[in-house]
């Protein structure tokens, strides 16, 4: 299958998905939301849109490739790798919907193998789509074989493995000895100077707010300059206060405020958010941190210290060495905004060869 057939593939399932899916798409969505409440309609069909608009276009995808160093560089890289002459392993999170996407794309594009180990939290999505590419193109069955429950990872080349601090201790040992990407927690934070319109507070919400701010590129520290008044932040963000209908939500959220009660720990609540002071990244669900600085010289250096933390910025203040997210953008990734900065393409690129 050529890497131009692979192109196609990949923008026809984006064109299904764009223009709704169909009736098994819906079924396949309530299923994912039954067994992981988490995975709201909404949130599903955000992460489906996201993915069929960021990803899944033929010109970016091609201009994409174009600009990868190591593709450009070899002619036809593509056809000079035997096709599925690599395995490679992916386990994935399943803390959002579909958040191992990318990286089973990328090893699709660079004509490997997958084989994928999914998240008990998020088993039927990727499956219906591969599936789906398969009824277009039976031979693209050949490159992604799903483990089953319980079996373990084996039979690879490399691997892609994607979890907390404490599972990335387990895959260090594990994987350790293959060439591998391992990620741990990032977090997201967002920089504000005070001068902030509503609008821009409104998209602020969704960085916060969307998945319920599970994700490594959700935000969930704020740093403020000191003097900051925050009732207006609190009150453009209570516009998102429905939120606390989810169950699940509303219970972390009543959970979180009654630990700041008994511990005497001093707060701002607007009913459906959670702020305090602390100097962590990683905030509770429902919750976000927040940290005064003075100038953007001292914000350079507290962002620096905590580089390998941070996911993502957002705001509209230029920080040294990070680039910075427009407001409301952070749920939007392109195809160069890989998982810890660190670039899949390259690395799958640097087993071409390797034995």
């Amino acid at each position: 299958m050529t890497l131009e057939k692979r192109i196609a593939l990949l923008a026809e399932l984006g064109h299904y998905l764009r223009t709704g899916g169909d009736e098994a798409l819906d079924n396949v969505i309530q299923q994912s939301f039954q067994e992981n409440k988490w995975f709201t309609e909404e949130h599903v069909r955000h992460a489906l849109k996201s993915i069929a608009e960021q990803f899944l276009d033929a010109q970016k995808l091609q201009e994409w490739l174009n600009t990868n160093s190591w593709w450009s560089s070899n002619p036809n890289p593509a056809r000079d790798l035997m096709p599925l002459s690599k395995t490679i392993g992916i386990v994935m999170a399943g803390n959002l919907p579909l958040v191992g996407f990318q990286d089973w794309m990328c090893v699709f594009l660079m004509g490997y193998r997958s084989k994928v180990k999914l998240s008990d939290k998020d088993k039927r999505l990727l499956p219906f789509l591969v599936r789906k590419m398969g009824e277009w193109a039976h031979e693209s069955w050949a490159f992604t074989e799903f483990i089953s429950d319980g079996e373990f990872l084996k039979g690879f080349d490399a691997v892609i493995a994607t979890g907390s601090n404490n599972t990335a201790r387990y895959f260090e040992q594990y994987f350790g000895k293959y060439p591998h990407i391992i990620r741990k927690n990032r977090n997201s934070v967002a920089v504000l100077n005070g001068l902030e319109t509503r609008d821009a507070l409104m998209a602020l919400g969704r960085d916060i707010f969307m998945y319920f701010g599970l994700g490594c590129r959700n935000v969930s520290k704020l740093y403020v300059p000191h003097g900051y008044q925050f009732d207006f932040l609190l009150e453009t963000l209570h516009e998102y206060r429905e939120i606390v209908n989810h169950d699940k939500y509303k219970n972390n959220f009543d959970y979180n405020f009654t630990l700041l009660i008994l511990n005497n720990i001093p707060h701002l609540n607007n009913g459906c958010l959670l702020l305090t002071e602390n100097a962590s990244l990683q905030a509770r669900i429902a919750s976000v941190h927040y940290e005064y600085y003075d100038d953007v010289a001292e914000l350079d250096d507290l962002l620096a210290a905590k580089r390998e933390e941070i996911q993502c910025v957002v705001g509209n203040t230029q920080i040294t060495g990070f680039p910075v997210i427009p407001f409301g953008q952070s749920q939007e990734p392109g195809l160069s905004d890989y998982p810890d900065g660190v670039d899949i393409m390259q690395f799958l690129a640097s087993l071409h060869g390797a034995t």
